[in-house]
């Protein structure tokens, strides 16, 4: 099996997510268990590749506040990121798409306090989470 990292497409769905929050990881690891195609792969954004994309779309590179999604050289933000990827996971994970009803501004404020709060609630880790041998060719370093 080769554990080579992925280089870096604007075709592929890369989830952009917060290396040191326990939250993040926690959906990197749900994401990897359910995502049985492989569509996705990953990048912290504390990472040179997090960081070129935060830097392409004119974002902060110091602010880790917010779950990214680029598909097809699109960036998703925030709750629309989160639902874009439950509707990639497929069934029953895309039946979740239905709250993308719900408008932006009161999911992105439920979405913003819980990012708020996500290291006292969830833990902070002290460096980025490391991808295992099995799991490396799916993260871009």
């Amino acid at each position: 099996m080769n554990s080579k990292p992925m280089s870096f497409s604007e075709d592929q769905s890369v989830v952009l997510f917060d290396g040191v929050c326990g939250l993040c990881n926690g959906a990197v690891d749900f994401i990897l268990s359910h995502d049985k195609a492989g569509y996705f792969v990953f990048a912290a954004l504390q990472s040179k590749k997090g960081q070129e994309v935060l830097a392409k779309h004119g974002l902060p590179q110091d602010e880790f506040d917010s779950f990214l999604l680029l598909e097809h050289g699109r960036l998703y933000e925030k709750s629309t990121a989160a639902l874009r990827v439950a509707h990639g996971l497929g069934y029953p994970w895309r039946l979740a798409y239905v709250f993308k009803l719900v408008p932006r501004f009161l999911r992105d404020a439920v979405y913003g306090l819980v990012a708020k709060n996500r290291y006292r609630w969830f833990g902070k880790k002290e460096a980025c989470r490391m991808p295992t041998p099995e799991e490396r060719k799916r993260f871009l370093l």
